[in-house]
């Protein structure tokens, strides 16, 4: 496989530092963004004293400006963006009639905002190389829906509909447009919700476990070698068998 450039946003999280060690696993040149340089640092160690050497650059996805600047400096360190993983998210959970603007814009503009704001700066240099990879990480909310994540669940839905707009446009110039919705994963976010809480969730999900982050980076994984060039536009959901459609 070819070595390729590969920018994850939201790369420090679980799932986030699972899809980075998997790319630079598959030999491409990994780099992700931050905003807490503290927090970063101390995960870069951490990568490092695993043997993963991933680039930081730092940038706020949900800014169109930062966005761009933090392309190009991830470009100008380790050469043209192929594989571009839209994964960063938040959550700001209440019920509706709670909400306030502030709740539903924090949450559009990380979650969806961002996906525009990282896509448009790298999308013509893959037009014109004639190869590319765009994988949104979107959610089983965005599917189902959730109680208290009006918010979260149309952003995560929106994600998808980007992709099947953005595959359409692209497919002949060698670019693929994919989604994966991950199911509940043992994160620390998740892990953290007390064992009762947990439980029930798990009660809900057929396989009878929470998903891992490294089957979620699997899912990534999955839609970039050149044979998988014939798939796009596609949501590969993985979650346990919780939510399945067709």
């Amino acid at each position: 496989m070819t070595a390729r450039v590969a920018l994850v946003t939201g790369g420090t999280g679980g799932i986030g530092s699972a899809i980075c060690k998997k790319l630079a696993d598959m030999g491409h040149k990994v780099a992700t963004n931050y905003r807490n340089e503290e927090k970063t640092q101390a995960w870069l160690q951490q990568m490092r004293d695993q043997g993963y050497d991933i680039t930081a650059v730092k940038g706020d996805v949900s800014s169109p400006e930062e966005a761009e600047a933090l392309v190009r400096e991830v470009e100008s360190k380790l050469g043209p963006v192929d594989i571009l993983v839209n994964n960063a998210g938040i959550t700001r959970d209440t019920t509706f009639h709670r909400m306030t603007s502030q709740h539903w814009n924090e949450v559009i503009n990380t979650n969806l905002n961002s996906v525009f704001n990282m896509t448009r700066p790298v999308i013509e240099g893959m037009r014109e190389r004639k190869w590319g990879r765009v994988i949104q990480i979107s959610s089983i909310n965005g599917q189902k829906g959730q109680y208290g994540q009006a918010n979260y669940a149309a952003a995560k839905a929106g994600m998808h509909g980007f992709t099947i707009s953005l595959a359409q446009e692209n497919a002949k110039f060698g670019i693929t447009v994919n989604t994966v919705s991950p199911g509940y994963i043992g994160t620390d976010m998740v892990m953290a919700v007390p064992e009762e809480v947990r439980n029930k969730i798990v009660a809900q999900i057929p396989t009878g476990r929470l998903g891992s982050p490294e089957e979620i980076a699997y899912a990534v994984s999955f839609f970039i070698p050149d044979e998988a060039s014939w798939i796009t536009g596609a949501n590969l959901s993985a979650n346990g068998g919780q939510y399945m459609g067709w």
